[in-house]
This record gives C-alpha cells, structure tokens and sequence, in this order.
C-alpha cells in the first residue's frame, strides 16, 4: 500500500542548483524516481550526492529548479504533513533519544497521520509492527533505543521510516553501521518494496556493487554534476568509474549471481596477477 497518486514520476527534481553560503555544490542536476523502481546515486565524497537527495526530501531548498510528485504538485509549496505522507527520508544520522523503547521510536513514524484534533491512528499499530518485522528489530521492541548497537539502531531508524508508508522513499547510506547479513537483507527489503508495493526509491551509495546488485536505475555524480544516468551496465562501466573516482576501476560480471562487479586497481595491485582487472 503506498500513497501514490496518478499524474507522473512519484517524484522528479528537474534543473537543480543546490549550494551552501552562496557556493554552488550540485549543477544543473536532473533525477526522476519512478514507481516501482531503486535509482541509486554513486560517486565519490563531496561528488553532491547526499545534497541531492535532501534536496529531494525538500532538506535543502534549491537555488534553482524544481521538485515535483507526481508530475504536477509543487513539493517545495506542500504542507510538511501532507509531504510527509508521501515522502520519507532516512538520513545519515539521527539524536538518539534517552529511555524510549524501540517500538516508540518507530511510532515516531506514524507522526504525519496524527494531528491536535485527531489522536487516534487505527493503522498505526498494525503498521508499526509490520515494519520491525520486516527490518528485524520486533524483538528489540521493549528495549531501549540508547543500549543498542550502532547496526541496531540503523535498522530502527529505518523501521521508523517505513512506519510512515510513504510512495517514496528515500535513503542516504543505508547500510552504514550494518554488518554483512544486515547490508544484503536491507538491499532485498528495497527491492521487496519496490516489487511488491510499487515505492520508488532513492539511495545514496559508497559500495558500488550494491548499487549495481540492487538498483534499475543509477546516476552517477562527480563534481557535482550528474556524469551520467541508465541502467547498471549502462553507468556503471570501466571508463566512466575511472573518470569520475580519479583511479582504474575495473568492472566484470559476478560469476555467482551474474552481476556487474567492480575492482579498483591501486599501486599495489598488477593486472598479471589479476585477471579480472585486465579491463581496467
């Protein structure tokens, strides 16, 4: 169940300009989120990335351009209850509250179905227990979110952001804090969620073959320009990596799952002792 209406991309930023004190950071940048669909952002540190998608999440109003839902409704104009319904973000890093259990801390979620004159919620419960379900942190509910790891926190954030049952989600380094099995089990939950429920998704990622394991779409920035925007095998190529990190990358197909994976090659590497880097 998602809040998408009809009418266009579930959301699009179109010529965005976006700087800090007068300085521009991203030029010029164009992204559209299609239903159904994960377009991850990759590229190196400082390549805007991150600014992108807050900007997305109306976090960092543009000096030009535009964000649009659904084809037509000017999101910068929007009540921020009424974006909220649409549009969650989970961030990089958020406070962390002293003595609230975890099971409160992914209420927090439900925020925007709330209101002074309206107390009551009557999806909320059923809502907030699907999400620790599928996040994995229905055991943790009575704890407290202040004794948790750092990777468990992460996913409660993240419960907490599918609490709201938004159309669109977005994510910057989701799988930050998270060891091996969480980093793959989040990457199948987005994909579950944009298979089975239609949410279009955005997620800035540092590892690359995330990006290219879980994603239809990818933009890749550097300099804070989008160098390039398509499907994995499209974006994710030898020359453009190696363009836009400053180092020989290398990119061949995973012989387990049959997609692409990526290698850079430092100084202390030799492509004679590494077959697979002998495209780069």
């Amino acid at each position: 169940m998602t809040n998408q209406q009809a009418g266009g991309p579930p959301l699009e930023g179109a010529g965005l300009t976006l700087g800090y004190h007068g300085e521009p950071v991203v030029h010029d940048a164009g992204i559209t989120l299609g239903a159904g669909a994960i377009t991850a952002l990759v590229g190196p540190n400082g390549s805007g990335k991150s600014t992108l998608l807050r900007s997305l999440a109306r976090l960092h109003r543009p000096d030009a351009g535009a964000v649009v839902l659904d084809g037509h409704d000017d999101a910068l104009a929007m009540t921020p209850t009424a974006f909220a319904r649409r549009v969650t973000l989970l961030s990089q890093s958020h406070p962390t509250p002293s003595g609230v259990r975890v099971r409160d801390v992914v209420g927090y979620g439900r925020h925007p179905y709330a209101s002074r004159w309206r107390r009551t919620d009557p999806d909320g419960p059923a809502t907030i227990d699907w999400a620790m379900d599928v996040t994995g942190v229905a055991s943790m509910a009575g704890r407290n979110v202040d004794e948790l790891s750092g990777g468990e926190l992460q996913r409660v954030w993240l419960a907490t952001c599918l609490a709201q049952r938004t159309g669109v989600l977005l994510l910057d380094e989701p799988t930050t804090y998270l060891d091996l099995r969480y980093q793959w089990e989040l990457l199948d939950l987005l994909r579950d969620l944009a298979e089975d429920e239609g949410v279009a998704i955005g997620v800035v990622l540092h590892d690359l073959d995330h990006a290219a394991a879980v994603a239809d779409h990818v933009a890749l920035l550097a300099n804070g320009r989008i160098r390039a925007v398509g499907t994995p095998e499209e974006v994710l190529t030898a020359d453009l990596l190696t363009d836009a990190y400053g180092i020989a990358i290398a990119v061949a197909e995973d012989p387990v799952t049959g997609k692409l994976m990526t290698r850079p090659v430092s100084r202390h590497h030799t492509r004679a002792t590494h077959p697979a880097l002998a495209t780069a």
